[in-house]
């Protein structure tokens, strides 16, 4: 039973969170029965897709990483799998290619090979989750009469002019006009409400709750007066907002950049501009969204070049290349290009408009607009007789060829799906799912490889949804996004005002609207990817009422003075959980140098037989049109003559 500060908080409340236990038994029940309990022959297939309720989309509680979709997984690679599963059973399906993982660069490769191959190829898509489109995960909300869709994951086209000719082409196919976003986003709607940026401090961190507008690029006297801090930290703040010094005078601007390179931001401020310690929790969070870590584990080169403050004075040249690896591909962005290329899904309708292009059937409709609203038909995706099939709460644990790699004319691919072993037959496969998991799945893989794909650390994170009744405590507080550099989610915002086709976003603070908190398990001192194996084992330890009780509690303590009830005014949350989120990108401070074709994702990535890999992983590059890339790359290379 909860306590009086549960209570209050509102953690009885009978809202939509746990969906998992209830709902769940229609998504994804089969996939949570025991290992070893296989259905017998005369029971009826497992085929929870079928069900005309099951909407994944809809479901609340804990998603992302969900319960169902990782225990098997787990289990092979603990060598604990193939003692309990007994043998697998033959599907008698053949296919001219098989897909490990239905996320965008699974669903791209489809797509080229049907474009590039053959239209009439024969594609059998296997994804572990109980959703197609990997981290592009799409959350659907119901508030009144309203409905509210969100993202759990990846949010946006980024830069789009940015994108190759490939990734483009895709956009093109799939009718994807960027250009409409400029009319679709509503940049200014916040601003135009008088709603400001804020920081809220915490008081186990900085002595007092307080939450002020201002800070990000606002830091100004008015700000740093109102801020609980030492009138040290105060005046060093500033100096590193508005300084001008050269911190590193004598050195040339290359020898600067290499120096930046070996240095974390944290130690930047420490050793060289010189700020008092406690300046560094104000600052700590602020690379979480981009890199999973604090600035303890970013280089201070990347922070220049993401325009963090602190090196006005340095005169760093920045049409001279960066050394090393110091410079991420991030870095290259279109910085003219505004943050704009958001559906109201994020890149989740990137995945339902691959989906209608290879299975028109799922999703109705013909245009970008319609793909928002439209329903999708999840009984269409796995249908007998199609030649592509995309096959769901179906956790692939072997692939191998039948036969040398050298000489096979096919591949067998083993899934579990409904407790039980399957196996299937490919001229081919592409594995799209994430790098470290391929050692598990390919023991015949030389060992330099499966080195290389165990480097590929993913970054652990959090997006965490909450539907609100309305957000007139928004308004009254005068803020919009709210940073919280102490707090267990360091950023807490409503979601972006997108009005694309049927689709209306909440327009005004009395409507309701999603509010998305984002959480980030760190583990500061340790070297980047230490810090995210550390993350994903406290994220699968961490009990979802753990992730309610503190969202609610830093709501209502950040918007309580605004009148916020989280009692009342919370209406469903949805805790999309990735312990094994972004691709892990190489970090100055602790990889290589390496030759490029040493690095390991190139090294990881190479074909083996009539097995290729795509997935982000293979670009070493965190963002939806490295997918792509590497999709089509994987495409490429596979083998042109199949079985």
């Amino acid at each position: 039973m909860p306590d009086s500060s549960d209570r209050r908080l509102g953690m009885d409340q009978p809202i939509s969170r746990r969906d998992f236990l209830d709902g769940m038994a229609i998504a994804v029940g089969g996939a949570l029965v025991p290992i070893g309990c296989g259905l017998r022959q005369s029971e009826p297939a497992y085929a929870p897709e079928q069900d005309p309720r099951y909407y994944p989309p809809g479901l609340t509680g804990l998603r992302g990483s969900h319960p169902g979709s990782f225990e098997v997984a787990h289990q092979l690679h603990d060598g604990s799998l193939w003692k309990s599963l007994g043998r697998p059973r033959d599907t008698r399906e053949r296919y001219d290619l098989v897909i490990v993982g239905a996320g965008i660069s699974g669903l791209s490769a489809a797509h080229f090979y049907r474009k590039t191959r053959s239209a009439a190829a024969r594609i059998l898509l296997l994804d572990n989750h109980d959703d197609f489109g990997g981290h592009a995960k799409r959350n659907d909300f119901v508030v009144g009469d309203r409905r509210l869709v969100s993202y759990g994951g990846t949010e946006s086209i980024e830069s789009p002019a940015q994108y190759s000719d490939v990734a483009r082409g895709l956009l093109t196919d799939l009718g994807i006009d960027v250009q409409r976003f400029y009319s679709a986003f509503d940049q200014h709607r916040y601003e135009e409400l008088g709603l400001r940026h804020g920081v809220f401090f915490d008081r186990e961190t900085f002595g007092t709750d307080r939450l002020l507008t201002g800070g990000g690029d606002e830091v100004d006297r008015a700000f740093l007066a109102r801020a609980p801090l030492s009138a040290r930290a105060r005046a060093d703040i500033a100096r590193v907002y508005h300084g001008r010094q050269d911190y590193l005078r004598g050195l040339s601007s290359a020898e600067k950049k290499a120096r930046l390179a070996q240095l974390s931001y944290r130690d930047f401020l420490l050793t060289i501009v010189n700020v008092t310690p406690e300046v560094i929790p104000y600052f700590q969070t602020s690379t979480h969204d981009l890199y999973g870590v604090g600035i303890d584990a970013v280089p201070a080169l990347d922070c220049w070049g993401l325009e963090f403050p602190g090196f006005a004075g340095l005169g760093l040249d920045a049409a001279e290349p960066s050394p090393g690896i110091g410079r991420t591909p991030r870095l290259e962005m279109n910085e003219e290009e505004p943050y704009i290329f958001h559906f109201p899904d994020g890149n989740a309708s990137v995945a339902r408009l691959l989906v209608r292009r290879l299975l028109p059937a799922a999703l109705p409709g013909t245009t970008m607009e319609d793909a928002v609203t439209a329903r999708l038909n999840y009984a269409k995706l796995d249908e007998p007789g199609a030649t592509t099939r995309l096959r769901l709460n179906s956790t692939v644990v072997r692939v191998r060829h039948l036969g040398s790699p050298r000489t096979a004319r096919e591949v067998e691919v083993t899934y579990v799906r409904g407790g039980h072993a399957w196996t299937v037959r490919a001229g081919a496969c592409v594995l799209a799912g994430w790098h470290a998991m391929i050692p598990d799945l390919c023991p015949e893989l030389p060992e330099t490889q499966r080195q290389a794909l165990a480097y590929a650390v993913k970054v652990p994170l959090v997006y965490t949804n909450v539907a609100l009744r309305d957000w007139k405590a928004f308004q009254r507080l005068g803020v919009s996004t709210v940073t919280a550099p102490g707090s267990y989610f360091f950023r807490m915002t409503p979601d972006f005002p997108v009005d694309l086709g049927d689709y209306r976003p909440s327009r005004t603070p009395e409507e309701p609207v999603v509010v998305k908190l984002l959480h980030t398990p760190c583990q500061p001192g340790l070297p980047a990817r230490d810090q995210h194996r550390a993350g994903r084992a406290e994220l699968l330890a961490t009990p979802y009422a753990t992730f309610e009780r503190n969202l609610r509690d830093q709501m209502r303590r950040t918007l309580g003075p605004g009148g916020f009830d989280p009692a009342h005014d919370i209406t469903a949350i949805t805790v999309n959980r990735w312990s094994h989120g972004y691709t892990y990108e190489y970090n100055s401070l602790w990889d290589g140098p390496w030759a490029e074709d040493q690095q390991p994702c190139v090294v990881a990535r190479k074909p083996f037989g009539r097995i290729t890999i795509a997935n982000a992983d293979a670009g070493a590059f965190a963002y939806t049109n490295s997918a792509i890339d590497q999709a089509w790359r994987a495409v490429q290379e596979l083998p042109s003559a199949l079985a």
